[in-house]
């Protein structure tokens, strides 16, 4: 698997991967999510190359994630906005700042708290099901084959279906198997009655052509 063939796997995590799973590009939507626009305030928080931060900006245009306005009519310049497609990245982001809040904070505490201005309190987030409403343990999921699925999934590896149908076509190989091996036995014993006791079978001629 190639960094540049990651688009192209059946895979959502891979697909994801590709468009934001440069360290730079996380750091770029952290910054916009802090209502962070302008390429010079990006420039200055990140400490990066002007090239970089070009580059990086254009790919998360270029894949919808972000969207250019215009801030400034005389000498044309852009800031740069989250689309519906950025934003819906949000829950991504905040999975990352609670993992590391809970697992990199060290003595210091969390570096920043999240306020909800629904309810006015510090949360965290929590992932639930879309169904029954109940915090969400990969421990209690079962992953099974969606219609975009390939043969062999490269997150979970083979899944039940690949099991089955690789189990099938062993079924059907140990079948074969077992018929050629009853083929030769009764070629073996129709061999030995034509034959006299303790002499070979006579081998057949062959001819030689010049």
């Amino acid at each position: 698997m190639r960094w540049n063939e990651l688009g192209d796997e059946r895979c959502s995590i891979a697909r994801t991967v590709s468009v934001i799973g440069d360290r730079w590009t996380l750091m770029i939507l952290r910054d916009c999510f802090l209502r962070v626009r302008r390429f010079e305030a990006f420039e200055e928080r990140l400490g990066i190359t002007r090239h970089i931060l070009a580059d990086r900006l254009k790919k998360l245009v270029d894949e919808g994630v972000l969207k250019k306005v215009p801030y400034q009519d005389r000498q044309l310049r852009y800031e740069y906005r989250l689309t519906q497609k950025g934003f819906d990245l949000y829950p991504v982001l905040m999975s990352i700042v609670h993992w590391g809040d809970v697992y990199m904070a060290e003595d210091w505490g969390r570096p920043l708290l999240h306020r909800h201005l629904t309810c006015g309190h510090e949360f965290d987030p929590v992932l639930v099901c879309s169904e029954c409403r109940q915090p969400v343990d990969p421990r209690e999921v079962r992953v099974v084959p969606g219609p975009g699925a390939a043969r062999h999934n490269a997150t979970t590896g083979p899944t039940d279906w690949n099991r089955a149908e690789g189990a099938s076509v062993s079924k059907k190989r140990s079948a074969a198997a077992a018929e050629l091996k009853k083929r030769r036995g009764r070629t073996a014993r129709l061999t030995s009655s034509r034959a006299p006791s303790g002499v070979m079978p006579p081998m057949p001629r062959r001819t030689i052509t010049s």
